[in-house]
């Protein structure tokens, strides 16, 4: 009888032992699912961010400026277009992002979709740094070469907006290498945090 009582208890003991490490690795999952979520949620965020500012540069902050200043037509577009090119690579990223569902999607499949993000984005900031940079060169050229209008003159006054531009680019620059460094962070974050959630589907 006592050996049957000691078999019944053992079993009691391993069940809860059993229900408590079912318990113990549903927390732990619960855990890295936060945290890869709170880190796609801050680049989902910052792009939605970004968005919203190339399309009010677009449609208000540039027009206004053509409006105001004697800028040739053919510079307003030039800008306008690679604007409208860099809205389009947003609008890119922000759709593979939208797809990121970690209720519905499995780590594999969200490790996918990652990688693909990914690509869209580091192609995204070449292009971005090949026609910034065309467009800039094309614009001065256009605007002090052939701006009959504005009535610039090769002195040092010209100095001064170039240097502003100069500035902004530096400054920009830097704010892109700061966000770009945090970006990197969270992605790793995110692809780390997939990777854990992967073993709990094995």
């Amino acid at each position: 009888m006592e050996l049957e009582e000691l078999r019944a208890s053992w079993n009691v003991l391993n069940e809860r032992l059993a229900e408590n490490e079912i318990v113990n690795q549903r927390i732990v999952k619960e855990m890295i699912s936060q945290k890869t979520k709170s880190a796609f949620d801050k680049i989902y965020r910052m792009s939605i961010y970004n968005l919203f500012v190339i399309f009010f540069m677009i449609t208000l902050v540039f027009p206004w400026i053509y409006m105001h200043t004697p800028i040739m037509p053919l510079s307003f577009a030039m800008v306008e277009v690679v604007m409208a090119i860099g809205l389009l690579m947003e609008c890119r990223k922000v759709f593979l992002l939208s797809k990121f569902n970690m209720e519905q999607k499995s780590s594999t499949e969200l490790m996918s979709l990652t990688l693909r993000y990914k690509k869209a984005y580091y192609e995204a900031i070449v292009w971005s740094i090949t026609l910034v940079c065309l467009v800039m060169v094309a614009f001065y050229v256009a605007e002090l070469g052939f701006n009959e209008r504005a009535g610039y003159e090769i002195s040092l006054r010209i100095l001064l907006p170039i240097g502003l531009s100069l500035a902004t680019c530096g400054f920009g620059y830097l704010v892109g290498l700061w966000q770009r460094r945090r970006h990197a962070a969270q992605l790793q974050e995110i692809e780390q945090g997939l990777k854990e959630l992967k073993e709990f589907e094995k």
